[in-house]
């Protein structure tokens, strides 16, 4: 067989293998490139060559940086405007809030980071407002799509045709140049969803709906009694406890007032020192007024109004510090421990605010005298309180079962959390990066990625587990099909018979044959292997023509970004599929009125843009 015969086997036999789904698609696409290798159509460098490309290192790093805001409450932050805005009534300001979002999103972090990020906060917001999630989450996937050419960065696609653009020497597109095709393809998109989409989408919910953070702290406090009643006062620098030990804190001269910890001013966690320092925290519990005695007295001052009046919401949870609730489950080796409200944990890191048992009975309020406490058992609940990195780190504790992980609270509950403004300060920076061009794409991603982890938003192991290398390895593994479609003249021959077939059509019908062929191909495989089996085609029958392979590039984008008629066209779509209550039929009934508008865009208004 010659070597446009096993290429052309080896991509069928991919589409298949796509399509059908019964192999995971990281090894299709691992087997696509040694299947290269073994057939020697391409050298061993060759097919694995694309694991190593800098746009699959940009690809990368841009799921940190999704991540990295996600972690830091930037998209709680969003989420919780964009209530504000939408308000209760209006499904039309609603959705055109929620697309404008995830347009602009979907811009700066991909679409999946952009759909993974904001999906939590849609899914709750049909739950608040008592709308079908259905009605919500598939404009929210639909409208990150058309948002995905707004930038460079909007998807894998761009960046593959920006640096197609530059091989074939017309140079590579600009950071927002895409926003010239992007920006009626998101207004046009917008408005059919508006107008057409309660009829055609299904009035539905998913069978499990992700769980409602927001009230997370409130439900917490009022379980454990701690709602009100709750202090936390700031060490003056006149207070007298200062340069004192955390014993010299007596309260037994203020009737009503318990005392629980101390918290540095600093971390926000329990007193690691051996003294009390200026700008240091007491957490009471009791009554107002004696609290606010002993603030006179003892030169301290309450932190905020919030507690003032003894909110221990507030009090307890905020951007620096928040609540776990832990169950004690059978054979754990703290059962038969003595604990007590106030304690500090073993790692110094966490306060234990209260115990229950038998679901509500507060076994005890306080630790005794004579140094006893409560004694753990099987099925005991404790409410710990610390900082978010505290909690992070020390619940991934066998001897504790955590009912709701700190990490997913924080997220969808604490806006604008800790390393948020350096979260949104390395944002900007990678994209000033990319728009000017001072570095390439992929350096500006890994210093991004870089000083994600300096400035402690992320560790190694949690940037590690950002990306997916799901998406990763498919990029890099179907890159070498590209190369062999260019190596074997593959790319060549089609884009010849593409040429011969549209005959004296010009080159508009070029474009319209490319974007039915990249169109078919992306409802049934990633859009992004689709653009790597078409981009190659799209530049030899550029050249065979004699046109620009500009406007064919930024066609076949606007092409790859239409997959809408499958959940299985992209790993977004499928992503809303439980949560939306989705069918495989629902997709193509909006799908289908979008890539027709996506056609037009591609066809008609893209090349008044970018000249043949």
């Amino acid at each position: 067989m010659s070597p446009i015969a096993y290429t052309a086997l080896i991509i069928a036999v991919a589409v298949v293998l796509f399509v059908t789904n019964k192999v995971p698609v990281v090894l299709v696409a691992m087997g696509t490139a040694l299947s290269l290798w073994a057939t020697g159509v391409l050298t061993l460098p060759q097919a694995l060559g694309g694991l190593g490309d800098p746009a699959v290192i940009f690809i990368a790093s841009l799921f940190i940086i999704s991540t990295a805001l996600e972690v830091t409450g930037v998209t709680a932050w969003a989420g919780q405007l964009l209530i504000k805005g939408a308000g209760e009534e209006s499904r039309t300001r609603l959705l055109l809030l929620t697309m404008t979002l995830v347009a602009l999103l979907t811009a700066l972090i991909s679409v999946n980071g952009a759909v993974a990020a904001l999906m939590p906060v849609v899914v709750v917001i049909a739950v608040r407002l008592r709308r079908n999630s259905s009605q919500l989450l598939m404009p929210l996937v639909f409208a990150a799509h058309a948002g995905s050419l707004l930038a460079l960065t909007g998807t894998p696609v761009n960046v593959l045709v920006s640096e197609a653009a530059a091989d074939a020497g017309v140079g590579g597109f600009g950071f927002f140049e895409f926003a010239l095709a992007g920006i009626p393809l998101l207004l046009g998109s917008m408005a059919i969803m508006i107008l057409f989409g309660e009829k055609l989408l299904p009035q539905r919910n998913g069978a499990t709906m992700p769980a409602d953070f927001s009230r997370h702290a409130r439900t917490l406090v009022e379980q454990y009694g701690l709602a009100s009643g709750v202090f936390q006062l700031r060490v003056r620098p006149t207070c007298p406890y200062i340069g004192q030990p955390a014993t010299a804190v007596d309260v037994s001269g203020f009737p009503g007032l318990q005392f629980v910890a101390i918290q540095e001013g600093e971390s926000g966690g329990p007193l690691r020192r051996g003294t009390i320092a200026e700008g240091d925290f007491i957490l009471l519990r009791g009554e107002a007024e004696a609290a606010a005695n002993l603030s006179v007295k003892m030169h301290l001052a309450f932190r905020d109004e919030g507690a003032a009046a003894g909110e221990g919401e507030e009090t307890l949870f905020n951007r620096r510090s928040g609540l776990a609730e832990v169950v004690i489950p059978p054979r754990s080796g703290l059962i038969g421990q003595s604990v007590f409200p106030g304690m500090v944990t073993e790692s110094g890191d966490l306060i234990i605010l209260a115990v229950q048992r038998a679901g509500n009975e507060v076994v005890a309020a306080s630790a005794t005298s004579d140094g006893g406490g409560i004694v753990l058992q099987t099925g005991d609940t404790m409410l710990l309180q610390g900082t978010w990195k505290a909690l992070d780190t020390h619940l991934d504790d066998p001897d504790v079962l955590v009912v709701s992980s700190p990490e997913l609270v924080r997220r969808q509950a604490v806006p604008m959390g800790p390393g948020a403004k350096q979260a949104i300060v390395i944002l900007f920076a990678m994209v000033l990066m990319l728009a000017t061009g001072i570095v390439p794409p992929a350096v500006a991603g890994l210093l991004a990625a870089g000083a994600v982890i300096l400035c402690g938003i992320m560790n190694v192991e949690q940037s590690y587990r950002a990306i997916s290398w799901t998406t990763v390895i498919l990029v890099g593994a179907m890159m070498p099909l590209s190369t062999a479609m260019v190596e074997t003249g593959a790319a060549k021959m089609l884009a010849e018979r593409l040429v011969y077939m549209v005959g004296d059509a010009g080159p508009m019908a070029l474009l319209a044959g490319l974007f039915v062929l990249t169109a078919i191909m992306g409802q049934l495989i990633s859009n992004t292997a689709t653009a790597l089996i078409v981009i190659p085609i799209g530049v030899a029958a550029a050249a065979s023509m004699g046109i620009s392979p500009r406007p064919v590039l930024m066609s076949t984008a606007v092409a790859a970004a239409g997959a809408f008629l499958t959940p299985i066209a992209t790993p977004t779509n499928l992503m809303v599929m439980g949560p939306g209550g989705y069918a495989f039929g629902d997709y193509w009934k909006l799908g289908l009125p979008l890539l027709i508008w996506f056609f037009v865009v591609a066809v008609f208004i893209v090349p008044l843009i970018w000249r043949f």
